[in-house]
């Protein structure tokens, strides 16, 4: 017999059909009042996966900083003053406004995308247990996208969304269930703006709460401010150890 936290974990159909329509929303191929309703069709059915994967849902009293062996010295501005989310809405999709993010720098000097000190790649890390609902491993330096490689989380514990963009690679897919701490991806210089020399490599970071049914961007830098303190070892990428 096959328990309901089985059959969740095998049911990605929702997270695929919310894969396409955030494709959909970001190529301008679906009108913004049918838009807001498939968005809340396929948060509703992701909800109801949740409900019956038969784990018990335990929000957690902070994230860990989304980029691992980096604190919050590295996002950009003073005091996080790089974030302004006036004009943007989720559902304008890749001609949005704003910057409702925070951009965390690496130490990457020659643009590699190789951290200059420790000489590898920068894990890119879930901040939150979720749902990977959306993201993309192609990208073209062509390509007119904003985020490049990117990856949609859904925290339902909180009901939050957070977003990562401008990744190197990826390594999640839509239906995945991550765990806080978790390596998805690595930073890169993928997306229209980050892969132009004046950009420094950054982790484009963003956080979201539900409004009238639809993503609205929150200012999170005061959560990225105070992390939990966590390590992180490459054989155990999925467990927080508290002190």
């Amino acid at each position: 017999m096959i328990s309901t936290g089985a059959l969740a974990q095998r049911d990605t159909s929702a997270f695929t059909k919310f894969n396409d329509f955030n494709n959909l929303v970001l190529n301008g191929g679906v009108k913004k009042p049918e838009a807001q309703k498939q968005f809340e069709t396929l948060l509703k059915r992701i909800n109801i996966l949740e409900m019956i994967r038969a784990e018990r849902i335990i929000p957690k009293t902070q994230w860990v900083f989304p980029l691992k062996g980096y604190k919050s010295s590295a996002i950009g501005g003073t005091h996080g003053n790089g974030y302004f989310d006036k004009g943007y809405r989720y559902l304008d999709g890749n001609k949005h406004g704003a910057h409702p993010a925070h951009d965390i720098f690496i130490n990457d000097r020659n643009q590699d995308c190789i951290d200059d000190h420790t000489q590898k790649a920068v894990d890119v890390i879930a901040v939150d247990d979720g749902w990977v609902i959306a993201c993309t491993n192609q990208w073209e330096p062509n390509s007119n996208m904003r985020g490049g490689k990117f990856i949609w989380i859904y925290h339902p514990a909180t009901h939050i969304f957070t977003y990562y963009a401008h990744n190197n690679q990826i390594f999640v897919k839509p239906g995945g269930y991550v765990t806080q701490g978790q390596k998805i991806a690595e930073v890169g210089r993928t997306g229209y703006n980050a892969y132009k020399k004046r950009s420094p490599t950054h982790l484009h970071f963003s956080a979201f709460k539900l409004v009238d049914g639809i993503p609205v961007p929150y200012n999170p830098y005061e959560q990225l401010k105070k992390p939990k303190r966590y390590e992180n070892p490459d054989h155990l990428p999925a467990f927080i150890f508290e002190y």
